[in-house]
C-alpha cells in the first residue's frame, strides 16, 4: 500500500535531454537571431550619432562577463529556473523571486515583440490582409509549433540558422561590392564606424548602447533548457559563451557594413526600417525585399523560441512555487513539455499587442533583463568567491565587472522604462506579500529533481 505513492513520484514525467551543443548554440541564435541588429539598427545609430558598431561591441563584452557567470551558475544548477533560481539559491530566496519575476518581464515581452514585428513585416507583402488576423495568425503558428516539443524546434531551428547565414552572406558581399565602387577619403573613411572625431559623445555611445544589448537579448534563455541538455555542466557554458561571441562577431561585422554603405551623418527614409534601406541601397530592389523576408522568417524563430524560454521559466518559478505550482510547474506526459506554460505565453502576448506598440514593448525589455544579467553576476561571485573561496581573479573580476557594466547599462535606460518597470516589480512584489501574508511564510522552495543515472544516454537512442 505505502509503495504505490513513491513508485508514481518516481514515474512523475520530467522534461526529456535532448539537446546537445549544437541544439543549444542553433537555440540560442535563434532566439537572439543571426540578423538580430538589423530590426534596430536605424534607432541604434541615431541615438550613438552614428557609432552603431562601437555601441555593438561594447555591449558583446559586458554580455560575454554575464554570459560566462550563467554558464558557471549552470554548472551549479542544471535546472530550468535560470536567473531565478541561481539568485534564490546563492543569495536569498526572496531576491530570487523578485529576479525572476523581472525576468519574466523581459521573456514575456519577447514574444510580443516578435508578433508584432512578424505582423508588419507581413503587411509589407499582404497588405490587404489586416493585422489583428496576422497577430493571431503568428501567435497561433509560435504556439501550435512549441507544442510539438523541443525535439521539433531544435530541427526546425536548423533550417532557419542556415538560411538567415547564406542571406547574410548576400548582403556582405553586396556591401562590399558597393562600398569599393563608392568614392570615399582614404582610410579615415573606413575607420568612422568605430570613431568620429566630430559626432562622439560618451552619453550618446552609452545610450546607443543600451538599445545594442537588445542585439544579445536571448543568450541567457539557453540556461533554461538545463534539463533539457546532455551533459548541462559542460555544454551550457560552452555554448552560452560561444553564442554571445558568434552574436558579437556577425553583428558588428552587418553593422559595420551597413555605416559604410549609409554613412552615420545621413538620415533614413525610416528609423525603424533602416536596415531595408540599407540593403536597397546596395544592391537595389530585389535585396531590399530579401533582407524583408529574412527579418520576417527571423522574427518567427525568435518569436518561437522566445515563447519556449519563457514557458520553461515559469516552469521553473512555478515548480519552485513561487507562483501556482499546480498550472505553472505541470509537464504535459506525453511530449513532456509544459504545455499550461506555452499556453498561458500565448495568450499573455495576444493581449500585449492589443495595448503595445513595438517601440514601447522593445523599450521595456532590458529592464528585467539587465536586472537578471545583475542578479546572476551577484549570484556567481557569492557562490565561486565567497563560499568556495576560488579566489582566482576570473572569479572576482568576471561577475564584478559583468554586475558593473550591466548597472551602468540600466542607469541609462529611458525614463518610461524604468517607471513601467518599477510599477511591474511592485505588481510582484504585492504578489509576494499576499501569498505569503506579509512574507511571514516561506516565498520560495528550490527542489530540483534528480536525473536517473543513464538517462541521457537513452535519449539518443
Amino acid at each position: 500500500m505505502s509503495t504505490t505513492p513513491a513508485t508514481s513520484a518516481a514515474e512523475a514525467p520530467g522534461l526529456r535531454r535532448a539537446l546537445g551543443l549544437w541544439d543549444l548554440i542553433l537555440y540560442g541564435m535563434i532566439v537572439i537571431q543571426p540578423t538580430a541588429p538589423m530590426p534596430v539598427y536605424g534607432v541604434m545609430s541615431q541615438r550613438a550619432h552614428g557609432h552603431a558598431v562601437t555601441t555593438v561591441l561594447i555591449a558583446m563584452v559586458a554580455m560575454l562577463f554575464t554570459a560566462i557567470s550563467y554558464g558557471r551558475m549552470a554548472r551549479a544548477y542544471p535546472s530550468a529556473g535560470s536567473a531565478f533560481t541561481y539568485v534564490g539559491s546563492e543569495i536569498h530566496p526572496a531576491l530570487g523571486y523578485v529576479t525572476g519575476w523581472g525576468m519574466a518581464m523581459d521573456y514575456m515581452l519577447n514574444p510580443i515583440v516578435c508578433t508584432i514585428l512578424c505582423s508588419k513585416f507581413a503587411l509589407n507583402f499582404v497588405p490587404e490582409i489586416p493585422y489583428p488576423a496576422l497577430v493571431l495568425f503568428f501567435l497561433a503558428l509560435f504556439t501550435g509549433l512549441n507544442l510539438f516539443g523541443i525535439r521539433t524546434s531544435a530541427r526546425i531551428n536548423d533550417t532557419l540558422a542556415a538560411g538567415m547565414g547564406v542571406v547574410i552572406l548576400i548582403f556582405l558581399a553586396a556591401a562590399a561590392r558597393y562600398v569599393l565602387k563608392m568614392p570615399h577619403d582614404g582610410l579615415a573613411f573606413f575607420t568612422r564606424p568605430f570613431y568620429d572625431p566630430q559626432t562622439f559623445s560618451t552619453p550618446a555611445v552609452l545610450g546607443g548602447t543600451s538599445l545594442a544589448v537588445l542585439t544579445y537579448i536571448g543568450f541567457d534563455g539557453i540556461s533554461t533548457l538545463s534539463e533539457e541538455a546532455e551533459n548541462p555542466k559542460r555544454n551550457i557554458l560552452l555554448a552560452t559563451v560561444l553564442v554571445c561571441l558568434i552574436t558579437g562577431a556577425l553583428a558588428s561585422i552587418e553593422v559595420y557594413a551597413a555605416q559604410l554603405v549609409w554613412p552615420g551623418a545621413q538620415p533614413f527614409p525610416d528609423v525603424d526600417t533602416a536596415f531595408v534601406h540599407v540593403a536597397g541601397r546596395a544592391a537595389g530592389p530585389w535585396l531590399f525585399s530579401l533582407i524583408n523576408i529574412t527579418l520576417l522568417v527571423a522574427t518567427v524563430g525568435s518569436g518561437m523560441g522566445s515563447q519556449l524560454g519563457a514557458a520553461r521559466l515559469l516552469y521553473g518559478m512555478g515548480r519552485s512555487n513561487a507562483i501556482p505550482k499546480s498550472f505553472f510547474g505541470a509537464i504535459e506526459p506525453k511530449r513532456r513539455i509544459p504545455r499550461n506554460n506555452v499556453l498561458f505565453v500565448g495568450m499573455f502576448a495576444l493581449i500585449g499587442t492589443t495595448f503595445l506598440t513595438f517601440e514601447r514593448a522593445a523599450e521595456l525589455l532590458n529592464f528585467g533583463a539587465l536586472l537578471a544579467f545583475m542578479g546572476v553576476n551577484a549570484a556567481s561571485f557569492t557562490r565561486y568567491f565567497l563560499r568556495e573561496r576560488q579566489r582566482g581573479w576570473s572569479h572576482f573580476l568576471v561577475p564584478i565587472l559583468g554586475f558593473a557594466v550591466c548597472l551602468l547599462l540600466w542607469l541609462n535606460l529611458s525614463r518610461p522604462a524604468k517607471i513601467a518597470g518599477v510599477v511591474w516589480m511592485l505588481i510582484g512584489i504585492g504578489y509576494g506579500a499576499i501569498r505569503t501574508r506579509g512574507f511571514k511564510a516561506e516565498l520560495v522552495s528550490f527542489d530540483f529533481p534528480e536525473e536517473p543515472e543513464g538517462s541521457v544516454a537513452s535519449v539518443n537512442t
